[in-house]
């Protein structure tokens, strides 16, 4: 079982949204943190936010353009060795594919699968020689299955399950633990930052992001789920299709063929 007290814990994409909530539950459970993401700014409110700032530190961090190994020396700098990794950080997408340009799709797969798989392979050696560690990986309900104007979005979400059950195969003896985490509507600002076919920003909140669950309860469950090492973790009501999908897959692709997500 993974206790977050007393740990530390690297989050990515931690000025906002899930990634802000995780911190500040885990903040006041007692663990230290570094946060990570773009916006200084934005990553000082919240460590400031914290139930013990002195505990947190601040790590500015484009995950589009970085060097993992150095990124890790300068986290472990903090606190020390790197005991849960969160890869949070993340676009999503709000086009249909008649109408995004390749360079659009390089970018999600950049970010939300080969920046999380680079982080993770630094931290993979030190964690193996410490005879453990946690990577915890906020996929989506996406990541089980596609959805209009999410194609580059859901390839991204999909290649994250493949890399991490087969690291989860290969590691599990030797003490690393892995959870996917496959989250519905979080009421959060991921659409509003989504990007479009041309690459520009979506800018609207989805009705869908506006009704969904509240980032807090979100953050509550990851952390449960965490605790009791679940490898996969179903997160707000949309984790109904994934259970429709297994036992009923054609009634499904009619719905979601249908379905407005938006």
């Amino acid at each position: 079982m993974t206790d977050i007290a007393g740990r530390t814990i690297w989050i990515t994409g931690a000025s906002s949204g899930i990634g802000e909530a995780l911190a500040l539950l885990a903040s006041r459970r007692g663990a230290k943190l570094v946060l990570s993401a773009r916006r200084v700014d934005e990553l000082e409110r919240v460590r400031a936010a914290c139930a013990d700032p002195a505990r947190v530190a601040v790590l500015p961090l484009d995950l589009t353009a970085f060097d993992a190994a150095a990124a890790l020396r300068a986290a472990e700098a903090f606190f020390g060795p790197i005991e849960v990794l969160v890869n949070n950080a993340g676009i999503s997408q709000r086009s249909l594919l008649v109408d995004t340009g390749m360079d659009v799709y390089r970018r999600i797969m950049e970010l939300d699968f080969f920046a999380p798989v680079a982080l993770t392979k630094a931290l993979v050696p030190g964690m193996r020689a410490r005879g453990g560690g946690h990577v915890v990986v906020i996929s989506s309900v996406v990541g089980k299955m596609g959805t209009p104007l999410r194609t580059g979005y859901a390839a991204a979400k999909h290649a994250l399950h493949g890399f991490y059950e087969a690291a989860r195969a290969e590691l599990w003896r030797e003490g690393l633990k892995f959870t996917l985490v496959c989250p519905g509507f979080i009421r959060t600002q991921v659409s509003v930052n989504a990007i479009t076919g041309d690459g520009g920003r979506y800018a609207r909140m989805d009705a869908g992001q506006e009704k969904g669950m509240d980032a807090e309860a979100c953050a509550a469950r990851i952390w449960a789920g965490v605790g009791r090492d679940a490898e996969e973790l179903y997160v707000g009501r949309e984790k109904l299709a994934i259970y429709a999908k297994r036992w009923a897959p054609s009634l499904v692709s009619a719905l979601i063929k249908r379905a407005r997500v938006t």
